[in-house]
Parts: structure tokens; sequence; C-alpha cells
């Protein structure tokens, strides 16, 4: 289990880098499309802006290239050498993965990119317990 705390923690949760209390997006499933993007400006528990300046989030497409290419991998693997199927079914498989996985990948990208910047302040960590 991953714990307040650790970046990993406010990466796969997508919450405040800073104290971890908050989800950073409007809505948190992102598979709402139309909402996908939207964030809050900064986080009501901490105050913390979670935009460090105006075209801060455009170079997470480059995070997201890495993350697509760590599914495709996984899918490969699963598909391929696990289930041991055709070559041409291992790429429909990675087509598919990517495509399903693409708004998670989006979302990802962004909470570690947002997380190469901000850390968390263990203070926080202390006045919850």
């Amino acid at each position: 289990m991953i714990n307040k705390g650790s970046k990993l923690y406010s990466i796969f949760t997508g919450t405040c880098p800073k104290c971890h209390e908050e989800s950073m997006y409007v809505n948190p499933n992102p598979y709402v499309l139309s909402e996908i993007f939207e964030m809050h400006k900064k986080c009501s528990s901490c105050g913390k802006k979670y935009r460090i300046e105006p075209y801060f989030f455009y170079v997470s497409a480059y995070v997201s290239y890495g993350v697509g290419v760590v599914f495709a991998l996984a899918a490969f693997v699963i598909s391929y050498v696990f289930l041991q199927s055709s070559l041409v079914t291992a790429v429909i498989a990675i087509i598919s993965t990517l495509i399903a996985f693409s708004p998670i990948i989006m979302r990802l990208s962004r909470n570690i990119w947002i997380n190469m910047f901000m850390h968390f302040d263990k203070s926080f960590l202390k006045e919850n317990k």
C-alpha cells in the first residue's frame, strides 16, 4: 500500500502534491472526457497553486509519451508473451490498451510532472495524526 507522504501517493491518487488532502481535478474520474483537464486553481486545504506558470502542463505531453510506452509494453508482454498470441493480435492489444487507457495516461503524466516540482510538506502528515 502506498502511504501519504510519498510522491507515488500523489501521482496515483491525483491529490495535491503538498498536502495530499484534495484531488487536483474538478472531477476525479478521468473518463468524463469533457472535464479531463479541468483542475482546481489551488488546493482548498493548503492553498498551493497548481499552475506554476501559464503553460506549465504542456510539457506533460512528453511525460505522457513515456507513460504510454510503459502501457504499450505491458500490453505487448501480456498478450504476446503470457497469452502467446500472434504478433498482429499483440499490436491490436497495444492499440486497444492505448485508446482505453488514454485518459488515465493523460492524468498520470500531469501528476508525474507536477510532482517533479512540488514536494510533500511533512507538517500536514503530523497534523492529521
